[in-house]
């Protein structure tokens, strides 16, 4: 049986957070499918799927073990259709910890998939997609929180 975990966001842009997660699940599973947001998101400057995914699948193009897909709708619709078994989510704070715990019910009860959630390393746990965002938007470089491979 292939272990397949999906690791899902909206990764706008995908950070070095985003990166500490997949390398350190990554061991737990025979393959790992990072789902990209598909659908019409409302978030500020952003990037179209079809970019996200090519900047992600650039990044892992080295690893066969990781695939990137844009996915629609519930993120437990995708990881069934992926034959994923679990679905893995990064935790910063206490606040995203209640957000991801209420979502794992969620998807727990309507699946039967459960949700890993792995903590932040202390030294990325004030990293985000929309700090990254903000950034850009006033002319700071942000390349110390983008992933380089």
């Amino acid at each position: 049986m292939i272990r397949t975990g999906v690791f899902v966001g909206s990764f706008n842009p995908f950070t070095v957070g985003h990166d500490s997660v997949v390398t350190r699940v990554l061991p737990l599973f025979d393959r790992l499918v990072i789902g990209v947001v598909g659908d019409q998101v409302h978030k500020p400057d952003m990037l179209s799927a079809e970019e996200r995914i090519k900047a992600i699948a650039d990044l892992y193009q080295d690893i066969p073990a990781i695939e990137v897909k844009a996915y629609y709708g519930l993120a437990v619709d995708f990881a069934r259709a992926e034959n994923a078994h679990f679905i893995v989510k990064g935790v910063r704070s206490v606040k995203d910890f209640e957000y991801e715990r209420e979502q794992a019910d969620i998807n727990r009860s309507l699946s039967g998939i459960e949700t890993i959630l792995l903590y932040a390393e202390p030294q990325l746990s004030s990293i985000s997609s929309t700090m990254v965002r903000e950034l850009q938007h006033f002319g700071v470089d942000v390349t110390p929180y983008l992933p380089k491979r």
